[in-house]
């Protein structure tokens, strides 16, 4: 949905949450390597939910009582997808081009076999890239490593798509996208702008 919010309503929301959240760029394990993870982020959770933990960093879980305006954010992704669920945020900021998120898919247990990610993005647009997996019998190299094609602004082929986030838009990702995809959002030079996108997720164990 490239216009799920307005122009005007998305730049307030950007503004509020660039300079109100509680911002960290936490140190990471990836495969096997300790690094800085390439854009901020911060974690919000409803209370007594399992804890998440990815690439080895556990995320302090904020309340949505100390943020009123994700919850009014929230409201309107629950007003798009009538009968979803959401209880868990997953903020990240890109300061510019150089900060991204690489190959992954979000198949950790606490989100269960067919996980719905609502993701809404404010600012300079990126590319979101969305590849299916090889298959097991694939002698595949590491997704990190492997160079994407550049194409046009929402195609591809079968196997892989790339769309353009806009600033207010929404994307959602339901099913086995996260058993049968990973996706990035690479670098890209020419993206100097602020970025800020939104994961709402469900757990569910």
């Amino acid at each position: 949905m490239p216009r799920f919010l307005s122009r005007d309503e998305s730049w307030r929301f950007c503004d509020y949450l660039d300079k109100h959240i509680p911002w960290t760029r936490p140190t990471i394990r990836v495969f096997g390597r300790t690094c800085l993870q390439p854009r901020d982020t911060c974690y919000i959770a409803d209370a007594g939910l399992t804890e998440l933990v990815y690439s080895g960093y556990q995320p302090h879980a904020y309340s949505w009582d100390d943020y009123p305006l994700l919850k009014e954010i929230l409201e309107a992704v629950h007003n798009a997808l009538p009968g979803s669920k959401f209880n868990s945020l997953l903020l990240n900021r890109y300061k510019g081009g150089n900060d991204y998120v690489g190959w992954h898919s979000d198949d950790e247990k606490l989100y269960g076999s067919t996980p719905e990610i609502a993701s809404v993005s404010f600012g300079c647009e990126r590319e979101f890239f969305l590849k299916k997996k090889p298959s097991k019998n694939s002698q595949a190299r590491r997704p990190d490593d492997e160079p994407v094609r550049k194409r046009s602004k929402m195609g591809g082929d079968a196997d892989q798509h790339t769309f353009v986030l806009k600033h207010g838009s929404l994307l959602v990702m339901r099913g086995y996208t996260q058993r049968d995809w990973i996706h990035s959002v690479p670098k890209r030079a020419k993206a100097e702008g602020l970025r800020i996108n939104l994961t709402f997720r469900r757990i569910i164990s």
